[in-house]
Formats: C-alpha cells, structure tokens, sequence
C-alpha cells in the first residue's frame, strides 16, 4: 500500500469517488437496472463486510457478484451449496503427497471473493466453517491455521422462495452479515433490454478499474473518516428503538416485534453510513447517510412476531417507520 499516496484524505476520498463511479460504468455494461444493489454490494466490500442477497431465481446474482469480482481485479469463485457439502469441500483438506508427507490442498474458499449459493441449502456444520472464516479471515485444518488471501468477501444467497430441505440460518449468524440487500424483479424497460442484450453474440468487456491494493486503503480510508457525534448517537438509538421492552421502543415495535438488533448493527450503520458519504464526495456522513443504509443492515436483525405477519407489517415498513 506504500505506493498509493495523497496529499491528504480530502483527495483520496475524492479518488474513490471517481473509482466508484468507474466501478458503476463498468458493471452497467453486463448488469441492466439493480442499481441499489450494485451499490448495497459495493459498500459492503469497501465497509470491509459480508453480504446476502435474497431473491428468486434468474435475477443475475452469480453474473452481478463475477461482474463485480472482474471490475475490482480480484479472484473469484462460486461455492453451490448443498446438502453433502462438507466443511473440507469449501475449506481444502490434507492429502498424503509423493514423499509421503501430509500436504494442505486448498479449497474454493481461498479467494478474494467467494458467491456462496444457496447458504441456506447446506447443513449448519458447512454453515458455521463459512461464517467462522468471514469473521476470523482464516481457517484452520489439521491444527494449523492459514490466512484467507485480502480483501476478503462473502456474498451469499438465498432464495426465499423454496424453504423445503433448507437450514435457515439461525439469527446469530446472520448477524455477522453487514447487510441483507433484497434483489427484486427488474422493471419492464430493464426487462426489454436485458432480453435485447443477452439474446445476441456481443459479449461485454468487463475492464479491471481498482486493484485490490486499492481496495485495502480505500478500506482503510473509510475507518479513519471522522463522524459527527450527532450521527452515531442517531445511529445507536435508532437500534434501540428496535428493541421490544427497551426504554426508547415505542408501542409499535413492542407490538409487532419479538426481538430487536444487537450491537453489531450500530457498528455497520456508521461504517455504512461512512461508506455512503465517501461514495458521494463527502469528508464526513450525516444522518441521511445513515438512513439510507438502514434498511439493508436492519432487515436481518429485527425478528417480528406473529401479530405482525398476520397484520402484514413489514420489516421495511417498520424499520421505514423508526427512521
């Protein structure tokens, strides 16, 4: 990193706003509409986080995440999920060489960025491997442990539709996702010109416009960018405001909801919140920075109960309402 240099942070935040809005043209040129969600992914990547995507099938999220891995410069693979995968099968394993000494074989999990598939469809014991190397950033076989190469992101789906033969994850490990990006149905224009686009022989030229060196100070950037106290004492509050009993919940969340965020989310909604603000030019976030991220890092955190689903209220529209 010693050869990325600015004359202040002022410049090179103003650098990775152009970067940023490379990185967009870029992924445009194979990804059609999505742009909250190429956004939602980005700023997870230069938050330093993990993230989920739930949609149904045929919405373009292995296409998104290789886009995106091609348009940083970085490696890339897909792990498809299932119900024999075994914790070896994604981290590598030992194999007796030709000079009959164990040697580690390294699996799929040594990437720069890893698509894990259908997360839900693998067994918690695959689950729990994949979720201690995002938090740890390393893996251990064999008693030895060994780095995971830097940067270091997972994006994995889920498809909310089919939940027969699926392990949900339970709700602490969905917590070490910095967010859960929603990806929707395109719009009818987006539609006609994804049909137009895909159903010729023009391949697009995905050209690499960051490198993961710059990746890492950029990074690296966004955790030294100041935050007024104002900002992270919305931020905090409103993560209490989520919690059922608290002394901040009003009468809607003790309602509707059974379990509120933790911690973790105050801590990604100003990191996000940072993100969002460096993407626009700014030297520091406000409030509406932080509001914008809400959604993505809150929806996986608040459990609501059934009263709620019966009277059809919405993560969204309760987390829209605390804001």
């Amino acid at each position: 990193m010693s050869d990325i240099k600015f004359s202040s942070d002022a410049e090179a935040i103003d650098s990775l706003k152009t970067r940023y809005n490379d990185l967009q043209r870029e992924i445009r040129k194979a990804i059609v509409g999505q742009d909250e969600v190429v956004r939602d992914v980005l700023i997870s990547i230069f938050g330093n986080g993990h993230c989920l995507l739930v949609g149904v099938p045929g919405l373009a999220k292995t296409l998104l995440v290789s886009t995106i891995g091609r348009s940083l410069g970085l490696s890339f693979n897909r792990i498809q999920f299932t119900p024999d995968l075994m914790p070896g099968d994604i981290i590598g394993s030992e194999i007796l060489d030709e000079s009959r000494q164990f040697k580690f074989v390294k699996g799929p999990l040594f990437s720069n960025i890893i698509l894990a598939d259908e997360i839900n469809r693998t067994p918690p014991k695959t689950q729990s491997a994949l979720l201690e190397a995002m938090q740890e950033r390393k893996v251990t076989s064999g008693g030895k442990s060994y780095e995971l190469p830097a940067p270091f992101f997972v994006l994995a789906t889920q498809n909310p539709i089919e939940q027969e033969g699926t392990y949900p994850l339970p709700e602490a490990q969905l917590d070490r996702f910095m967010m859960n990006v929603w990806v929707d149905y395109p719009s009818l224009s987006d539609e006609i010109q994804i049909v137009k686009s895909t159903t010729t022989n023009t391949v697009p030229q995905i050209n690499s416009v960051v490198s993961g060196q710059e990746i890492a100070f950029y990074q690296q950037l966004i955790r030294k960018m100041p935050v007024p106290d104002n900002v992270i004492e919305y931020a905090v509050k409103l993560v209490a405001k989520t919690r059922p009993g608290g002394e901040l919940a009003p009468a809607m969340v003790n309602d509707f909801l059974s379990w509120g965020a933790g911690p973790r989310a105050s801590l990604f909604l100003i990191i996000g919140a940072k993100c969002v603000a460096a993407l626009k030019g700014k030297y520091s976030p406000d409030i509406e920075d932080v509001k914008a991220v809400a959604t993505p890092v809150l929806r996986h955190r608040i459990v609501r109960n059934y009263k709620a689903e019966a009277e059809g209220y919405t993560v969204e529209k309760i987390i829209s309402a605390l804001l």
